[in-house]
């Protein structure tokens, strides 16, 4: 009997082999296998998860310079390919080096060698996968109230009309759970899921356990050859609640605490902070005055104030609430779907020491039948703008706030809360001009009275009406810090002193030493409340969890931060209590900084719910740079849908067809090398002809705009490709990233590094590698109009 057909199964068991409770999984998996191909299973796993005291020395067996590596008192010889094979697979087995790592190692080395003996180098090997980039998710941030395990019990699910199907939880909380089904389950997504736990419904008897109980599937994932469902428990009472806790506190010393929601949003804010800098749309909220739709806040990026003073008049009051008024903001909302209300012109006109404003929507010009005279008179001025405003419905079911981490407190403060909820949409206000198109739309004009353009001046705002908050780039969450004193004993190792509170949050305090003490810093302390623990009841306040974070005037003055760890915080629980309890009582330190860092917070966090292009991430290899990521938002989009349909791995996308024939290197990484963080971005412009082919295929054919050379060409491109099938534009933005605002998920780094150490150090090196930002913006309608012969008026 050969194992060769088990190669998917052995795969799937080397990386649960030194689970704890591998022996319960094994026999899971291998229920339908007979004895004699489990023994040889197991065998095999045995072998691979062995010991092994082989040396790897490639120093005669490569073209390329070894480095010497110590693992367990042996060194090996390796070459940097080999060197990052071992690297990748020592933690599948605990960091152990065991036969399976040395034949992984060998086996990578070998196939390499092998196709440098067949004369193709990595390079050309790797040329048709170079473009095929990941997609990291933005703006989706787990609200995770409490810790989840992984778990895995045998499970039987089943929906109103359809038969049960048989599965396994991946792991579990009180309130939800990750489960794994085939991949041709046939459930309905928008109904609830009935989830029977056997294993627990023979151990345990409870009505919610043997009928099963309700479950909100919150999204459906494909792995491979099978479904992974993420779920928020609807059903079950107390009961159930009370015995899920008392598991997961049972078994939190044998099964991880899962950490892949965090690592998820941590990654997605990691990246946000690089793409928001470099953000050239204004993003604006409307709420609702008078029963009348009205911006009342912009939030400002350092690349966007552009748009914003350019509605600055001579008296720098922004006339913007003049080129958005009600009666836009009403067409643009209620006719959400009709585009022509979506696309604004605009001009300035200077006249006795004042500036005015001339703008029309393109609903408007239509409809007035002034196009041609609007287009072709206001490209001249140098003031000529076009812009495109998005619209996005604001969910208030949803949380505003990024809180990931168990036991942090869903909400912001009541006044934060109170003012996010009375935004009922999010603008975001994008600037379309190009200088390279002025005399496209030059071309519009036809002599007529340029008196009919009165008509289109704007209506002249005497004050300001939009409040400005600026993004926040450094904090996220700023908790409110009050004024308050007990009694604290630190201790570190064998060092140990006392100190009083100078202030407190819910999981950070500032101590007053009585003397210097030489601690570690930054590093891992423990404090007692001796005087708070007479209050506390049941609670335990002696030799809690913290950390250190810095310490000041020759370390009498520490600030630590709690540590949060399998189970919740004690110290952060009583903390939280007593702050709730005596508001009213205690002084707020940092009452208004707060809450404006809070509010802009939760406004970017509204923002980053509907992205208006497709974010990209460069980042720096040994010899140049590569696109490492693409931004993928909540909602679908059409661009990252596009160039998905080459790749049949989740979250992966073919750029094959933009970034060929050298785009990636000239247009973008090449620039870049000559650009600062301080810079604003650059765009180039790309025309794109998708060809539908039998069997739901789109062929991709893009053209740099560059290369069209003059107006007739460009006609040509855009006629032929409509003609064929579609035409499409994207501009393409470039800029240079900073170094990574790593304070901003200080605190969900900390959490994974208790949990997986390598998950949190990987992704603080991943950050450090961008370089640059970008964005791929859909301009398809924008270049439409700039040719006459192209663009239907109807």
């Amino acid at each position: 009997m050969s194992l060769e057909n088990h190669s998917a199964l052995i795969e799937q068991l080397k990386s649960l082999i030194m689970e704890p409770d591998f022996q319960d999984i094994f026999e899971q998996l291998t229920a339908d296998e007979s004895n004699s191909t489990r023994f040889l299973l197991k065998m095999e796993l045995n072998r691979i998860s062995s010991l092994c005291t082989r040396l790897i020395d490639l120093r005669d067996k490569t073209e390329l310079p070894c480095e010497e590596i110590v693992i367990a008192n042996q060194k090996h010889f390796l070459d940097a390919p080999a060197k990052e094979s071992l690297l990748q697979i020592l933690p599948l087995y605990r960091n152990n080096y065991t036969l399976g790592v040395y034949e992984h190692v060998i086996k990578l080395h070998k196939r390499r060698r092998l196709r440098l003996r067949e004369k193709v180098s990595d390079e050309d090997t790797n040329q048709e996968n170079q473009f095929l980039v990941p997609g990291v998710v933005l703006g989706s941030y787990f609200n995770r109230s409490e810790e989840r395990m992984n778990y895995s019990i045998r499970i039987m699910v089943s929906q109103q009309g359809l038969a049960e199907d048989n599965g396994v939880t991946l792991d579990l909380s009180v309130g939800g759970a990750r489960i794994k089904l085939p991949l041709k389950h046939g459930f309905d997504q928008d109904k609830p899921l009935r989830v029977k736990l056997l294993e627990l419904s023979d151990e345990y008897y409870l009505d919610d356990l043997q009928q099963g109980v309700d479950y909100q599937i919150v999204d459906i994932q494909n792995k491979d050859d099978s479904a992974i469902f993420r779920l928020k428990r609807l059903g079950g009472g107390g009961a159930l609640d009370s015995l899920l806790s008392q598991l997961i506190r049972g078994h939190k010393f044998r099964y991880k605490v899962d950490v892949n929601d965090v690592i998820v949003t941590a990654t997605g804010l990691g990246y946000e902070r690089h793409y928001l800098p470099l953000l050239t749309h204004l993003p604006l909220f409307v709420s609702s005055v008078d029963n009348k739709p009205q911006i009342t806040y912009e939030l400002l990026s350092r690349s966007n104030q552009s748009i914003q003073h350019y509605f600055q008049d001579e008296n720098e009051i922004s006339q913007l609430p003049s080129l958005l008024n009600t009666s836009r903001l009403t067409q643009l909302i209620n006719q959400a779907e009709n585009n022509d209300h979506s696309y604004l012109f605009s001009f300035t006109y200077h006249a006795n020491g004042k500036l005015h404003f001339y703008s029309a929507t393109l609903a408007e010009l239509k409809s007035t039948k002034n196009i041609h005279l609007f287009f072709g008179f206001a490209s001249k001025k140098a003031s000529w703008r076009v812009f495109k405003v998005i619209t996005q419905v604001i969910d208030h079911s949803k949380s505003y706030k990024t809180s990931t981490l168990p036991g942090d407190d869903a909400r912001y403060a009541a006044l934060t809360e109170q003012q996010l909820a009375q935004f009922s949409h999010t603008l975001q206000l994008i600037d379309l001009t190009n200088e390279e198109a002025r005399k496209d739309y030059q071309c519009w004009f036809e002599q007529s009275d340029v008196n009919a353009l009165k008509v289109f001046a704007q209506t002249k705002i005497k004050q300001q009406n939009i409040k400005k908050v600026s993004m926040p780039f450094s904090e996220r969450r700023h908790e409110a810090r009050f004024s308050f004193k007990t009694l604290i004993t630190i201790q570190q190792g064998d060092k140990q002193t006392s100190g009083i509170t100078h202030d407190i949050s819910s999981r950070g305090l500032q101590i007053m030493l009585e003397k210097t003490t030489n601690f570690d810093e930054p590093g891992a302390i423990t404090l007692s409340f001796p005087r708070l623990q007479a209050a506390a009841n049941t609670t335990n306040l002696s030799n809690l969890p913290y950390q250190l974070i810095r310490s000041r005037m020759n370390g009498l003055i520490l600030h630590v931060s709690a540590i949060i760890g399998h189970s919740p915080h004690e110290g952060v629980t009583f903390l939280n209590k007593l702050i709730a309890h005596n508001k009213q009582k205690l002084e707020q330190l940092s009452d208004n900084e707060g809450q404006k860092k809070e509010l802009a917070d939760g406004m970017k966090n509204l923002l980053m719910r509907q992205l208006p292009g497709v974010p990209y991430f460069i980042e720096k290899t040994a010899k140049t740079a590569k696109m490492a990521y693409i931004g993928i938002g909540t909602t679908s989009d059409e661009i990252s849908h596009l160039f998905a349909q080459d790749s049949d791995k989740l979250l992966q996308y073919n750029l094959m067809p933009l970034l060929k024939n050298n785009v990636l290197k000239q247009q973008i990484v090449d620039p870049l090398k000559l650009m600062k963080p301080t810079q604003d971005m650059t765009f180039f412009e790309v025309f794109i002809q998708l060809t539908r082919h039998p069997r739901g295929a789109v062929q991709i054919q893009c053209k740099l705009k560059s290369e069209l050379i003059n107006r007739e060409q460009q006609i040509e491109f855009i006629t032929q490709s409509k003609k064929a099938g579609r035409f499409m534009a994207l501009r393409v933005y470039v800029g240079a990233t900073d170094k990574p605002d790593m304070s901003y998920i200080r605190r969900e780094l900390e959490y994974i590094h208790i949990h997986a150490n390598h998950r949190a150090k990987q992704l603080e090196e991943q950050l450090w590698k961008v370089i640059g930002s970008g964005e791929l913006l859909d301009i398809t309608a924008e270049v439409e109009f700039r040719f006459p012969s192209v663009m239907t008026l109807t």
